[in-house]
């Protein structure tokens, strides 16, 4: 089983070095407290418990998975006494408002908090992160009365929350759901109907859940015009254990992540409360959803780094074979299978992952701060241009990390060989947890839609491809001359003129077949991926050249590591963007020419 150790030299690396993290929160109106011996403090004693507390629970919880009984969910041993460990230590509300009963402290310290739970165990990370969605939302449009009600627990840890979007019909068009809410003369409403695929729909780690549920008024329009949003809680405020109508009605049974609860809630007439404005759910609950897929985006890293720890623990101590170059440990009866190069490629490549995605996740945490710093100041100007900014790298952080992060952690398996395959090594449960990091939180698909569809086509008509491209220009031409760093310039400037190139094109022909939108989509999104990576990679390989000459904070091992694996990162997978700009830009003809009825002709 992998042992989790927290990266802090490299989250160190990110946030002293690479983004300036003291300079940025002196920006920010709830900065202030976030010094550099808070923050150092915060990162330590997370490690700690996640090192020590979480991250064992991670085998066992998978192999005892969550159970139903006589209508109540229990989670597996230890999660409880976890999960009140991280309450007693004030990590929930750690990037909420004081008045509330959180620190205060910028979202930014929040994620990060959220990459070391999840890397430990993405399945318990899942419960305070599910509760996160409710909260913002309630911070952000509930009423007074409802915070103090909700979100003052919420805040403490003691209650959980859930986001109920998905209906049996319906995920990603939320057009057609159908749970009812009828009006009651004291204000409240009674709400009825199904929801499925709810993460922490149902525990016994908090003594009450507050649900976040989509629902239709009577005389609601059709469509996504007519959904309203509702708080549903377990027990009303004031009735712990009283039955409000709100029951699990099974557990999933799931591929991974197994010791997440996931639920299909059946409301019956239970009693809700409208937030925000009636006909305006989706609204409301699109709330910071660009800090949501952040979230998600991190369970891509995640797996990565869990992999790439077990992996190369194993790839230093197995022995096999000797090294094509000659022996490298003469004294042993063979090699290390680090010493062999296609296991090498297999490390680099989740090294290049898990380090290129925290890079990407640390840049865009800092929008999010200022997107979060907006909102609370009431600046809609301000807030509208971070959370557009986001807009743009959140379907590429989300799409991208997490395909990669799947594909790096079926690497990390391959290099265990036939050991991978087996449980007791549990680096096939890394495989099965990554996979649904695909699908929830809008699929690959539905993040590619939204990115060239939405984001790049109809929003800016290419012109967020344009400003983020002008970085890697920038790096390009200020490092053009400097021989450690021109492979790096050279190929950001090309893939620059590429990425605008590539988009101009999509645009021009979407205008006649509109097909092409989606068939071109998916490639679109991948080779953005690679493309933003590729300049976080020089980022960090022109900090550490930097550092090597001048001084920096770490072992120059370290920053030599790193300019090692941005050129791996250039040489060896940069190349993969060139195949998905190709294949974009092929006729849809060859996609959609055939008949549905045709795709088979053997089977009825």
């Amino acid at each position: 089983m992998p042992t989790y150790k927290a990266p802090v030299r490299d989250m160190r690396f990110l946030m002293n070095e690479v983004f300036d993290f003291e300079s940025h929160y002196k920006t920010l109106p709830n900065g202030e407290d976030a010094t550099p011996d808070m923050v150092e403090a915060i990162v330590g004693e997370m490690a700690k418990l996640c090192e020590n507390t979480i991250a064992p629970l991670y085998q066992s919880g998978d192999e005892e998975g969550c159970k139903l009984e006589d209508g109540v969910v229990t989670t597996p041993k230890g999660f409880k006494e976890a999960y009140d460990e991280f309450v007693a230590g004030g990590w929930q509300g750690l990037s909420h408002p004081v008045e509330v009963g959180g620190q205060g402290l910028p979202m930014s310290l929040g994620l990060i908090k959220q990459e070391m739970m999840a890397t430990a165990n993405w399945s318990f990370s899942m419960y305070p992160g599910l509760s996160l969605g409710a909260m913002n939302t309630i911070q952000m449009h509930g009423t007074e009365q409802q915070h103090q009600d909700y979100l003052v627990p919420l805040t403490e840890g003691t209650w959980g929350g859930t986001m109920c979007l998905t209906e049996p019909q319906c995920g990603t068009d939320l057009g057609q759901v159908k749970t009812k809410a009828e009006p009651q003369k004291d204000g409240s409403y009674k709400i009825s109907g199904t929801k499925i695929f709810i993460s922490s729909g149902d525990h016994d780690l908090t003594e009450n859940i507050v649900h976040i549920v989509l629902a239709r008024l009577p005389d609601a329009p059709k469509g996504t015009k007519g959904i309203s949003l509702f708080i549903v809680p377990k027990y009303l405020p004031g009735k712990i254990g009283e039955d409000n109508g709100v029951r699990c009605g099974s557990l999933e049974k799931k591929m991974g992540i197994k010791a997440s609860a996931t639920c299909v809630m059946n409301f019956d007439e239970a009693t809700g409360f409208l937030i925000g404005p009636e006909n305006k759910g989706l609204e409301c609950m699109f709330t910071f959803m660009n800090t949501a897929r952040i979230g998600t985006s991190i369970q891509g890293l995640a797996h990565a780094e869990l992999s790439y720890q077990g992996a190369l623990t194993y790839a230093k101590e197995r022995k096999s074979m000797r090294a094509l170059s000659g022996k490298k440990e003469p004294d042993a009866i063979a090699d290390s299978l680090i010493h062999h190069g296609d296991v090498r490629r297999m490390l680099l490549k989740q090294k290049a992952i898990a380090e290129g995605g925290r890079a990407m996740i640390y840049f865009a945490a800092q929008y999010a701060d200022k997107m979060i710093s907006a909102a609370q100041a009431d600046n809609d100007e301000e807030y509208q241009k971070w959370d557009d900014e986001l807009g743009f790298l959140t379907p590429i952080l989300k799409g991208f990390l997490t395909e990669k992060g799947l594909e790096v952690a079926n690497d990390g398996m391959q290099v265990f060989g036939g050991h991978g395959y087996i449980k007791e090594h549990g680096m096939e449960q890394i495989v099965r947890d990554a996979r649904i990091s695909t699908l929830y939180e809008g699929t690959t698909g539905i993040q590619a839609l939204d990115l060239l569809g939405r984001k790049v086509l109809l929003s800016s008509r290419g012109k967020c491809v344009r400003e983020f491209s002008k970085k890697l220009v920038d790096f390009g031409t200020k490092n053009l001359r400097d021989p450690k760093l021109r492979p790096f310039a050279w190929k950001l400037l090309k893939i620059a003129a590429e990425w605008n190139y590539l988009t101009t094109r999509i645009m021009l022909v979407a205008a006649k077949d509109r097909d092409m939108v989606s068939t071109a989509s998916y490639d679109f999104l991948m080779y953005s991926g690679y493309a933003m990576m590729a300049y976080f990679w020089a980022l960090q390989a022109g900090v550490a050249n930097d550092k090597l000459e001048n001084g920096g904070n770490e072992p120059a091992e370290f920053y030599k590591a790193k300019l090692a694996t941005a050129e791996f990162y250039f040489d060896r997978m940069l190349p993969s963007a060139k195949g998905h700009a190709e294949a974009a830009l092929k006729p849809t003809k060859s996609t959609m020419q055939m008949s549905a009825e045709d795709f088979s002709f053997d089977y009825e």
